[in-house]
């Protein structure tokens, strides 16, 4: 079941690679997998990954949603309350 998340994960990061690198709060959410009022709160009192102003528009590169994903990651039994 993991691996078949993984692929489509990958699917995800290529068909928005081939358009714009840039995803807007809800792709960018469904792409890390977690609830859109989710990510607009670690916005608001951090923690979340980066994002960037296009105009009024705030956008997710994925390379940086990548690298928060990477650095936020745990393994079995792990807390990050701990």
């Amino acid at each position: 079941m993991i691996h078949v998340r993984v692929r489509r994960r990958h699917a995800r990061a290529e068909r928005a690679k081939r358009g714009s690198p840039f995803l807007n709060t809800k792709q960018a959410a469904f792409y890390i997998g977690l609830h859109r009022t989710t990510l607009e709160m670690m916005r608001k009192h951090g923690g979340g990954p980066r994002f960037r102003y296009h105009g009024r528009f705030i956008r997710y590169h994925i390379d940086d949603l990548d690298q928060w994903s990477l650095r936020n990651r745990q393994t079995r039994g792990e807390r990050s309350d701990a």
